[in-house]
């Protein structure tokens, strides 16, 4: 602030800052704080920090495998949640997106449901090395395939647009995976209902081939038909390569909306082509916003 009757500067009271910077965003405090030394201690306050915290956040470090930890200030908790918090028995990763504050989950393979995951001759359980979960699920064979997941829409971020990605790796052993497409599915409790199809592990050179060779042209008179009637037509859906190392097939997408509590169910069903298959390894399902893919 400008006094003009002293032809100097006046800076406004850390308090009042405080409250200001209170209603912009993470990104905004980080980069705040190198204007001036008053910004820097009114961004470090738990007041601002407190804003930007899920309004769960006590009972989310409850919850969390370090429920014991102690933290110095509200900053420090903010950085823990965008660093990620295991929690409910490990079975769920919680994390905050830094500079938008937006909540995502990955639901682990123990937390979704697996067809026939008790049996041993279906699927084996174990700790894959770069996995954030204790446990992961390894298709041994089968000739079904059920995966499900759910998730209530009052602990994500409001008015946000979210996807849900299965997280998979294909093992050197895996077979029967790509000849016929999962049909995947988004489901909310509202009654809307989005259905796809994607292949469980992404198709080689002469594969592709044979597969435009054989449906190419059925898929052009499909799209053709579909846009006559004013509908969307996608394209069949292949796993996408992930900054951990690991592979991802988008189920769908939702929306969240303010008050609104809807459960949101996610699968991947292949049922219908009655080949063995086996060799493909679940992490979980991750549920985060789509802009910040």
């Amino acid at each position: 602030v400008y006094n003009f009757s002293t032809n100097k500067k006046k800076m406004l009271p850390e308090a009042c800052i405080a409250n200001i910077i209170s209603f912009t965003s993470p990104a905004d405090i980080f980069s705040s704080s190198a204007v001036s030394l008053v910004f820097r201690l009114a961004g470090d306050s738990d007041f601002v920090w407190e804003t930007f915290l899920p309004s769960d956040y006590k009972s989310l470090i409850s919850r969390s495998t370090d429920h014991q930890r102690s933290f110095s200030s509200k900053k420090e908790i903010y950085r823990c949640l965008c660093d990620s918090l295991l929690i409910d028995n490990a079975r769920k990763l919680f994390k905050i997106n830094k500079l938008s504050g937006k909540i995502s989950y990955i639901l682990s393979a123990r937390d979704i449901s697996i067809q026939s995951n008790d049996q041993a001759s279906y699927w084996s359980w174990s700790k894959v090395s770069d996995s954030r979960f204790l446990e992961s699920a390894e298709l041994i064979t089968t000739d079904r395939l059920e995966v499900n997941g759910r998730i209530q829409t009052g602990v994500l971020s409001p008015n946000t647009r979210y996807g849900a990605y299965l997280i998979v790796k294909v093992s050197k052993h895996a077979y029967g995976l790509d000849l016929v497409p999962a049909e995947i599915c988004m489901k909310s409790s509202n009654g809307r209902t989005v259905k796809n199809k994607a292949y469980l592990c992404c198709l080689d050179e002469k594969k592709q081939q044979m597969k435009r060779l054989l449906y190419g042209n059925r898929e052009e008179r499909m799209a053709m038909t579909v846009g006559m009637v004013g509908a969307d037509h996608e394209k069949i859906r292949e796993p996408k390569g992930r900054d951990d190392g690991w592979m991802e097939i988008e189920l769908g997408e939702f929306e969240t909306r303010e008050g609104e509590d809807d459960e949101v169910n996610m699968s991947l069903t292949e049922v219908k082509g009655y080949q063995l298959k086996g060799g493909i390894v679940i992490d979980g399902i991750e549920v985060r916003p789509k802009s910040l893919n």
